[in-house]
């Protein structure tokens, strides 16, 4: 048949799905931004940006555990227990990174 699932693949394609999402929260650009051009001029535009970014999350953390690969590592255990809640609400919107006042935050909001 093909070639067997790669833990490493997986963790790579959840770390750029952890970015995305991360992005969508901080309304900065993303691939959806290029799909979705038109949408700019929407006010729910970055409702659905956020979902699609958690969507995606959930779906390769979700396969990730089916096979039994370390995703985990990746988040915080507050973050996990978001993920393992699946439910996108407003805790997850705004406390996503722990603390969005936090030094580590305001940085990576340079790049």
């Amino acid at each position: 048949m093909g070639k067997e699932p790669n833990a490493e693949f997986f963790i790579e394609k959840l770390q750029a799905a952890k970015v995305t999402f991360e992005r969508a929260l901080d309304c900065k650009h993303t691939e959806f931004d290029d799909l979705y051009p038109y949408m700019l001029e929407h006010p729910q535009f970055f409702w659905y940006k956020r979902y699609v970014g958690w969507s995606e999350l959930l779906t390769i953390a979700g396969l990730c555990e089916e096979l039994s690969y370390p995703w985990r590592d990746l988040f915080t255990p507050q973050q996990v227990g978001y993920i393992e809640q699946r439910v996108m609400s407003a805790k997850v919107l705004d406390f996503w990174f722990e603390k969005n006042d936090s030094k580590e935050h305001a940085q990576a909001d340079q790049k």
